[in-house]
């Protein structure tokens, strides 16, 4: 398993994590029991890293972990670095999403989330969407504040632009920024994979298969249909699904004469993408999670690299990768 650090000087950690969005069902029904699997077969396979957040499942992501820390109580801590994320909350009014980014706020979230997950500390506190009613100035010193209270290891901003992470480094180093990244997605080559790499920032990539699209099982119209983000994503609506499985098919007939799973190659590639390149796919399958874990343990040789980048040349997907609501949040750039 590759291993890579969290930040600079953070601790070092599989460059493989699991996306524990997965375990809110998100992209489709999943009981405790099977998130415990996919716990215990990360662990067997050396994964060491989770990603959650407070509003995955309004809280239940966090609470499926905690249950399954309770194991390791009493017995030298958990085996897992803990990531978790707060900033998104809803208009007390109107319902309406809104960003919070108010050092009570951000405090107050990550107290319940301590609480869900059992834990005195999490290793990575994200500001999961920047409020612009503040300064990223302030936020970082709110964050740095954590830290001193030692309720956080270290702090990192989810979706934001490479100017931002630049601001918020000139006042306290960032651990980690998470970006959706992958044969799909490519934003982050401008600029902020460059930043990241310059100042010693882990670039975490979320959706690193392309939500399903980059395997060998795609999704199909009636997971599409069960699933709350994707059957409002314009990558998987409008036609545009049929047309990306087609445009993809390159990727998985590649795969199979290399005799790998596509999800393999597509791991391989992100994380060849940079020394500060991590990724956080979800699974809801421990089989799914070994094929993960394959593409973490591989070296991405040149001309499979190229031949890979041929295939699937950049602008090939069909469709926005949010919606318009979707869109609202994360920082533009580039």
């Amino acid at each position: 398993m590759l291993r890579r650090a969290l930040g600079q000087g953070g601790p070092e950690v599989s460059a493989l994590g699991i996306g524990a969005m997965s375990f809110a069902g998100f992209y489709g029904a999943v009981s405790e029991d099977e998130s415990h699997a996919v716990l215990d077969a990360a662990l067997d396979a050396g994964v060491d890293h989770i990603d959650t957040s407070n509003v995955y499942g309004m809280g239940k992501s966090e609470e499926i972990i905690g249950s399954f820390l309770k194991r390791y109580a009493g017995k030298g801590g958990t085996p897992f670095r803990i990531a978790t994320k707060a900033g998104i909350t809803r208009d007390p009014d109107t319902g309406a999403r809104i960003f919070d980014n108010t050092a009570a706020h951000l405090e107050a979230e990550l107290d319940k989330s301590l609480q869900r997950l059992g834990l005195e500390q999490v290793d990575l506190f994200y500001v999961h969407r920047r409020d612009p009613r503040i300064e990223i100035e302030e936020v970082t010193e709110s964050l740095a504040a954590l830290i001193r209270k030692g309720k956080i290891a270290s702090f990192g901003y989810s979706e934001i632009a490479p100017t931002s992470l630049r601001r918020a480094a000139a006042v306290h180093p960032v651990a980690a920024v998470q970006s959706e990244y992958s044969l799909q997605t490519r934003l982050p080559e401008m600029g902020l994979l460059q930043a990241c790499e310059e100042l010693g920032t882990a670039l975490v990539a979320f959706s690193p298969v392309g939500r399903a699209l980059l395997s060998d099982t795609p999704p199909t119209p009636e997971r599409v249909a069960a699933a709350a983000f994707l059957k409002v994503n314009p990558r998987f609506t409008g036609g545009n699904l049929e047309r990306n499985i087609a445009a993809s098919q390159g990727l998985r007939d590649l795969a199979a004469e290399a005799g790998y799973a596509t999800a393999t190659l597509a791991i391989a590639w992100v994380l060849s993408q940079g020394r500060t390149v991590h990724a956080i796919p979800g699974t809801r399958s421990p089989g799914h999670l070994h094929e993960l874990v394959r593409g973490a343990s591989m070296m991405l040789g040149d001309d499979l690299k190229a031949e890979i980048e041929r295939r699937l040349p950049l602008g090939w997907a069909h469709g926005s990768r949010y919606s318009a609501e979707q869109w609202i949040g994360p920082e533009s750039y580039g």
